[in-house]
């Protein structure tokens, strides 16, 4: 068998148009598989793994789930056989540009029309963090963004939503509407009673002011809830 074959054998030995690099330049980057991806990114292997079996090791880690590789941080990427810290520090800096592509992406799309075009926005801060944060997205009359701000993190079951502050900032910016966010690190879209409390208390507050509250996003993973769209706002 091929694979078997190239286990015992240097990339630099391999058929050329088998090596990551050269198949990259020769056929296109869409033509990698994802461990070929990554093992130029990492590099090099190890005395005894060439650098795609190092990646398909770490990505079998992650059940070959690309989501769940974002979710680890330096110490546990170190603690998989082969990833030292200089290569732990490759992968975390290549995950990161892939999340703040994603955000420039979305800034691209000056309107928010929808709780897609808000989750597009934030979905590249929050999906693969382990602990909970707090988000508010500032809009104009038309809907264009004026701020996407930080109140808080928290631990892996809650953060705290300082309604002063947020509504302070709101009024600084003079915004007409705003859009709560936070994640749920444990990948549960379902609102909280805490979380339906909050929405319904931050609503009062903004109905005071002259404000709307346009939408309450709860992010889990790769896919979010939205109170609008499910008509519990």
């Amino acid at each position: 068998m091929p694979g078997e074959y190239h286990n015992h054998l240097p990339i630099k030995c391999w058929a050329e148009d088998e090596r990551p690099r050269e198949k990259l330049l020769a056929k296109g980057k869409s033509a990698l598989t994802d461990s070929e991806l990554l093992a130029i990114v990492l590099g090099s292997g190890t005395r005894h793994t060439s650098a795609v079996d190092l990646a398909r090791d770490l990505l079998e880690h992650c059940k070959n789930n690309l989501i769940e590789l974002g979710k680890l941080d330096h110490a546990q990427l170190i603690g998989i056989r082969g990833i030292g810290p200089a290569k732990a520090l490759l992968v975390e800096a290549a995950l990161e540009l892939g999340r703040r592509r994603q955000f420039s992406e979305a800034l691209q799309k000056a309107q928010v029309c929808s709780s897609q075009d808000a989750y597009q926005l934030v979905k590249s801060k929050l999906q693969d963090l382990g602990h909970e944060e707090f988000w508010v997205l500032f809009l104009s009359k038309s809907n264009k963004m004026l701020a996407l701000e930080n109140f808080s993190k928290g631990g892996l079951t809650g953060t705290v939503a300082d309604a002063r502050i947020i509504f302070r900032r709101a009024l600084d910016c003079r915004c007409t509407g705003l859009i709560l966010i936070h994640n749920h690190p444990s990948g549960a879209r379902k609102p909280s009673n805490q979380d339906i409390e909050l929405t319904r208390k931050m609503k009062q507050a903004a109905q005071h002011l002259d404000l709307s509250l346009l939408d309450h996003l709860i992010v889990a993973d790769d896919k979010y809830f939205s109170f609008a769209d499910e008509g519990v706002l």
